[in-house]
């Protein structure tokens, strides 16, 4: 097993030195052993356990989900089952954000269509449209 001071395990993992600080205060990564010198030493698995939080980031899991995930790694009894289960609902998340933009990208392309893009400000459809009092 190597050892990496904060700034090789940052680098390894692809993360700022500051994030991987962030992360152990938040117990999403163990608290690094210390050396004499009191510089923290980190091993090959807090590289690969940065490396999993990286990348559940990147797909949009909160760090309480991250938690959770890591968590359920580690759970031989519903571990596999617990995971698919936190990835299903995620998914259903990304799938109700994308609804959501397109819904926004439908309403500003209308806009967009209907502004000349000169002309005097009181008569802009976007701007009307902006100001538009709407009752939900």
């Amino acid at each position: 097993m190597q050892n990496f001071t904060i700034g090789q395990v940052a680098r390894r993992a692809g993360v700022g030195i500051d994030t991987v600080r962030y992360y152990e205060r938040n117990r999403l990564l163990p608290q690094a052993q210390r050396r004499l010198s009191g510089y923290r030493e980190y091993g090959d698995d807090d590289v690969a356990r940065l490396r999993f939080i990286r990348r559940a980031k990147d797909l949009g899991f909160t760090l309480a989900e991250i938690r959770e995930l890591l968590a359920l790694s580690t759970d031989r009894k519903r571990g596999v089952r617990g995971v698919k289960a936190r990835a299903e609902i995620r998914l259903a998340e990304v799938d109700q954000r994308i609804r959501e933009l397109q819904r926004v990208r439908r309403g500003l392309k209308h806009l967009v269509a209907a502004c000349p893009g000169h002309g005097s400000l009181d008569r802009c459809p976007i701007l009307a449209a902006l100001g538009e009092e709407t009752t939900t």
